[in-house]
């Protein structure tokens, strides 16, 4: 038997073994429950609304779309079923796909990503987000966003398709780097661990691993010590202004995340043009004193000055006494630009002074050589004692104070004040967070900040509002005056009594000053029975 297709569209009942399923086609999955359930219908109904196919051969024709009713009559041992036979090219067929799918609510976003997909990689006819947009009726951004979802990573896919997370999740991963996604896919999640003792994960809102990207992958480029313009400084990358992975350039992909900022979201990028840079300025100053700001010893033979052999200069003008007599805030004849060559503000320029013989920065150092006189140790001593019982009674205090503080607000509002709030903090405040609540220590090279911001989200409700007041009482602490007054407002406040606190701390001072006196002692009540026997 041979058949000729006479017109464009012919409508005929052909046998199912003519019929060859279309590799094209966006679906790919098929729910076994709902495919029972149709074949079901089609025993009793038969098959209402024709297939669509395309002839390929004699005696085959290509599914366009209706394949659910072609597995569905074959469960059902239909021997034939109704179609629609058209000459189609291999572009209207892709788009018929594509917008019969869309049209399907159990369609799985990422078949529907690559349809789009195919169709903006044919050669001919040439298709653009914009007339994707067009043809299926999506905004320009929906077709964007939907066709990231093919860049997703494998782990990430596979949790998709799995239902582990949902579109929302997906959508934000895939706006991401490959090399991030793995990272930001374990923050979709938290554990719970009351139930027995057995950890549930809970999938978080997508709202929450937004603010996760925002703070811990996107890096924002006003803030870059290298030049936006330069195509030059990683010629592999190119310039910002262009790049795709850039939010401000990238609007279509970036909708609804870091609206407010031009950032890069590609971490190795950014880490690469800030070597780049950092070897560019230093070749064209080789006089260029390079410091570290990390923490932890620089490599063996390595040119960069680590954090204890180098003061950094104050560009601000001292606000009180304190400052004025803090070596940060003067100058010296051995001041000198610096450029930040590893750890936070990488690339940037300061003004140090890394000379071990400078009396101004270094005193310490050449009071032991000039073999200070005894009264200035002890001077000095008795003002590091005082300072040491003075930063001790305050831990305790603000640790008081935090005892004290009721829960009263939501996790989710806690935890979002607290994001916000913590980022603000310098180094060594973050530290005194870090120190109080035994967070643990950061590993080599991380920043401070990074392990507090991934201790918040798994905190308790009653843990965050502490943290919440502490910061709060850290972020006003300018200088020790500020700090005793705040304290001592937060302690009325919560009612602590800093003149018990304060006794404690000094009586446990003392108590260590007169162990090492006795340890001093010691060895000469010991050495005198020595001396006589000798005589």
């Amino acid at each position: 038997m041979t058949t000729t297709v006479q017109i464009q569209s012919e409508y005929r009942d052909l046998p199912l073994d003519w019929l060859v399923i279309s590799p094209t086609n966006p679906r790919k999955t098929f729910d076994k429950d709902a495919m029972q359930e149709l074949a079901a219908s089609i025993r009793e109904n038969g098959v209402l609304q024709p297939l669509l196919v395309r002839p390929r051969a004699e005696r085959s024709f290509e599914i366009v779309f209706g394949e659910r009713r072609y597995r569905g009559a074959a469960m059902a041992e239909k021997e034939t079923v109704p179609v629609c036979i058209r000459e189609m090219t291999d572009a209207q067929v892709l788009e018929a796909q594509l917008i019969e799918n869309l049209q399907r609510r159990d369609v799985h976003p990422l078949e529907e990503a690559r349809g789009m997909r195919a169709l903006l990689e044919l050669d001919e006819p040439k298709y653009s987000i914009e007339l994707i947009a067009a043809k299926t009726g999506k905004s320009s951004a929906y077709c964007a966003a939907r066709l990231r979802l093919t860049e997703l990573a494998p782990v990430a896919v596979d949790a998709f398709l799995k239902d582990e997370i949902g579109v929302g999740h997906a959508l934000l991963l895939a706006k991401l780097q490959p090399s991030e996604q793995e990272q930001a896919l374990a923050h979709c999640f938290r554990e719970d661990w009351s139930n027995d003792n057995k950890a549930k994960r809970i999938l978080l809102p997508v709202r929450q691993l937004q603010g996760w990207i925002e703070q811990n992958i996107l890096l924002i480029l006003k803030d870059a010590p290298f030049s936006k313009r330069d195509a030059q400084l990683v010629i592999a990358a190119g310039s910002c202004l262009e790049c795709p992975k850039r939010t401000g350039f990238n609007k279509l992909l970036f909708t609804g995340i870091s609206e407010n900022s031009d950032a890069c979201s590609d971490p190795a990028c950014y880490a690469a043009k800030l070597d780049a840079h950092v070897k560019k300025t230093v070749a064209a100053k080789p006089k260029l004193v390079q410091i570290t700001t990390a923490y932890g010893k620089p490599a063996e033979a390595s040119a960069i000055v680590p954090r204890n052999q180098y003061v950094e200069i104050r560009q601000e003008k001292p606000k009180n006494k304190f400052q004025q007599d803090a070596p940060e805030y003067k100058t010296c004849k051995y001041t000198t630009e610096a450029i930040v060559a590893d750890g936070t503000d990488k690339g940037e320029i300061r003004k140090v002074c890394a000379n071990p013989d400078c009396p101004v920065h270094h005193p310490k150092k050449q009071q032991r050589r000039a073999n200070t006189d005894a009264a200035m140790k002890a001077a000095q001593e008795k003002q590091r004692r005082e300072e040491a019982q003075a930063q001790a009674t305050g831990l305790r205090v603000l640790k008081a104070v935090g005892d004290a503080v009721p829960v009263r607000l939501m996790k989710r509002d806690l935890l979002f004040v607290v994001s916000r709030l913590s980022a603000m903090l310098d180094e060594r405040k973050v530290a005194v967070l870090i120190r109080q609540h035994g967070m643990g220590k950061p590993k080599d090279g991380e920043a401070p900040a990074k392990l507090l911001a991934g201790f918040l989200p798994k905190a308790e409700e009653s843990k965050l509002g502490r943290i919440l007041v502490e910061t709060v009482m850290l972020l006003s602490m300018q200088n020790q005056t500020d700090a005793a007054k705040i304290l001592r407002d937060a302690a009325h406040a919560y009612k602590v009594d800093v003149d018990a606190i304060s006794a404690t701390v000094k009586q446990e001072f003392a108590a260590k000053e007169r162990g090492k006196a006795s340890k001093k002692a010691a060895p000469r009540s010991e050495s005198k029975p020595a001396k006589k026997a000798a005589a």
